[in-house]
């Protein structure tokens, strides 16, 4: 078998009813695993995708806005992989920025990636298997950004997570890593890409000179699942044209 390869896996990617999360459900799919669809809204778009190319997908409608909605998404079946890719985003002046806000982005970000990952590792541990989680994690994980209190403390968190999780697990058989997206063209960054002055500054930061796909952050979340990265742990892949070479 291709060290590439996923056949006969299974994998629970959130957040795949659109953007990063369904390109990354589709790259899966690609690579052989059979794949199921999270999230708050209706994923049959990505399930069609897949099964039009001749994959197998199904779908479940989740609201990790309340962070323990993912505790009982590993009982009934096996799952060896998880891509935790759900997260909102809210924009204000830090000292205009309220706690609704600011908790409303922790929970899906953060604690809901946390307690989902728990029940997921529960489940793996239980039956002595091997599993793999990818955390989405982003640019500002590593620097502050602007108006993007919550979403920032969030992704920092995500890093932090994704470290801690790896030491814990990476000699049970748990692969704990992520990926750091840089601009993508997304919902979450419409606002950036409307603004004419703050989506010139971003194009002249970044080396590729283009923003980004969501399929650029497929391939590097589907080769973390992979068995070519069997001694990748906790690591955090940046896939974002070259913005943090700068």
């Amino acid at each position: 078998m291709s060290m590439f390869s996923l056949t006969g896996k299974r994998a629970l990617v959130t957040g795949a009813n659109t953007g990063i999360g369904q390109a990354i459900a589709v790259g899966l799919a690609q690579a052989g695993a059979e794949v199921i669809c999270a999230g708050r809204r209706a994923c049959d778009e990505t399930v069609a995708m897949i099964t039009a190319e001749g994959g197998t997908a199904s779908s479940v409608l989740v609201d990790f806005a309340d962070p323990m909605a993912g505790q009982g998404l590993f009982g009934d079946q096996a799952i060896d992989i998880l891509v935790n890719n759900a997260g909102i985003i809210r924009r204000n002046d830090a000292v205009d920025f309220t706690e609704s806000d600011w908790d409303d982005v922790m929970d899906v970000n953060l604690k809901a990636l946390f307690f989902t990952t728990q029940a997921f590792a529960k489940a793996v541990l239980a039956r002595d298997g091997q599993g793999r989680v990818v955390n989405i994690a982003s640019l500002l994980s590593f620097q502050g950004g602007i108006r993007v209190p919550s979403y920032t403390a969030s992704k920092h968190g995500v890093a932090g997570l994704t470290k801690l999780l790896a030491n814990e697990w990476a000699a049970k058989g748990i692969n704990v890593n992520a990926v750091a997206p840089g601009y993508i063209e997304t919902n979450n960054t419409e606002a950036l890409r409307a603004d004419e002055s703050r989506n010139a500054a971003i194009l002249d930061r970044i080396p590729a000179g283009r923003w980004g796909a969501a399929s650029d952050i497929a391939g590097a979340a589907v080769y973390l699942c992979t068995p070519a990265a069997n001694y990748v742990h906790g690591a955090i892949l940046n896939v974002d044209g070259g913005w943090l070479a700068r």
